[in-house]
């Protein structure tokens, strides 16, 4: 068999696992007004939890990927993390209890935990470092593909019946058959012997993309979270507009990582420096109470976002190397989806405590994590430099 056609199939598989991993709670985020009704009886904490449950069993999961990794072979690590995807995602079609559903939600955070470090960490281990550019930014644009058409589809299957919007989590299954057919059979924890389960010395050597991704979704996440509430006050656009918007938004950042190798390699030194600056503009463009700026100011977190995750997943899997998902990959997963959790739980303190009742001050809170985040980058700028081209 042609070598290239095998190398575009491992690589269309890889980025196939790229496209389900975002959707463990942005798929059901557009439901969950429709679940929430539902469940009108439920706590809303526990409606909330629908969301966020999924976000705290990958971390877990994520620190115990190098000896799950050392046990499994890859193919089995992916076959397995997919169908319990499958099962546990669209499983809640049939669901009809909420702490059923939350159960099964759990689940589906294990089943993510085991595909999110393959589905970078194998570009690492399979590519040489001058092709990590080009595809962590396929694989970033990928997974804000997988935003865009599990919002639309889960938002369009719950106006049907609340639990149709499980059923978007059957596209697993495409990805299930591309494993089993092209996916090779590494055993990639075998170069790891130390560490049980996890290695806090890997968190020392990779501190630098680790807290950088902690605070990119800390700060990205106050959009997701803020954004229609703060919208639908200060202007007079519709739900629908609102939600085209947050739409957009995702848009913006799958072209950005479909560019974002030629990117890398135009601004070398400086495209560090870009998330943090992008999300500064977008929030506070946010600022001014106007749709053009609402508009730019979504545009620039858009960039934000599809520059600032590829590139921190650039560096790190550069300074791993071929032990890259089990040793960073897992660390960055985790702090991806732990910086999504405690997002609102730090904001929403700070904002009432430094802003009052101020509608835009989530967005002033970003602002001031955003000049954390640039002085992270600036500290710790010698550990994220890029080899010599």
């Amino acid at each position: 068999m042609d070598k290239t056609n095998v190398t575009k199939r491992v690589t269309a598989t890889i980025l196939s696992m790229s496209l389900l991993t975002v959707m463990a709670g942005a798929a059901i985020a557009p439901a969950l007004g429709i679940i929430k009704a539902h469940f009108s009886e439920a706590d809303a904490l526990l409606v909330q939890l629908i969301v966020s449950m999924p976000a705290l069993l990958i971390i877990v999961t994520n620190l115990f990927f190098l000896s799950i990794s050392r046990r499994l072979r890859t193919r089995a690590i992916a076959t397995t993390g997919l169908l319990l995807y499958v099962v546990a995602g669209a499983g809640c079609f049939f669901v009809d209890d909420i702490y059923v559903l939350l159960v099964m939600r759990a689940m589906l955070g294990i089943s993510v935990g085991l595909i999110m470090p393959l589905s970078t960490g194998l570009l690492a281990y399979y590519f040489p470092p001058e092709q990590q550019a080009q595809l962590m930014g396929l694989s970033a644009a990928m997974n804000q593909m997988g935003g865009v058409v599990a919002t639309l589809l889960a938002g369009l299957l719950a106006t049907i019946e609340w639990n149709y919007a499980f059923l978007v989590y059957l596209m697993g299954l495409i990805a299930v058959v591309m494993v089993w057919l092209w996916l090779p059979n590494e055993q990639l924890g075998s170069a790891n012997k130390r560490g049980i389960p996890f290695e806090p010395r890997q968190l020392l050597k990779f501190h630098p993309s680790v807290v950088g991704m902690l605070l990119l979704m800390m700060i990205f996440f106050v959009f997701p979270t803020n954004f229609a509430i703060i919208a639908r006050q200060q202007t007079a656009l519709s739900s629908e507009a609102i939600t085209m918007i947050m739409v957009g938004l995702d848009v913006v950042a799958f072209f950005v990582g479909l560019v974002f190798g030629p990117l890398m390699n135009w601004f070398r030194q400086p495209i560090k420096y870009f998330a943090p600056l992008f999300f500064l503009l977008g929030y506070a463009a946010y600022l001014v109470p106007s749709v053009t700026m609402i508009l730019l100011g979504s545009a620039f977190i858009g960039i934000a976002n599809g520059v600032g995750i590829p590139y921190l997943n650039t560096i790190a899997s550069i300074k791993g190397g071929k032990n890259s998902a089990t040793t960073v990959m897992p660390l960055l997963s985790a702090a991806l989806y732990l910086g999504q959790f405690v997002s609102p739980l730090v904001v929403m303190p700070l904002s009432h405590n430094l802003f009052g009742a101020d509608l835009t001050a989530p967005y002033k809170v970003a602002i001031l994590l955003c000049l954390v985040f640039l002085v992270q980058v600036w500290a710790t700028r010698h550990f994220q430099s890029l080899p010599p081209k």
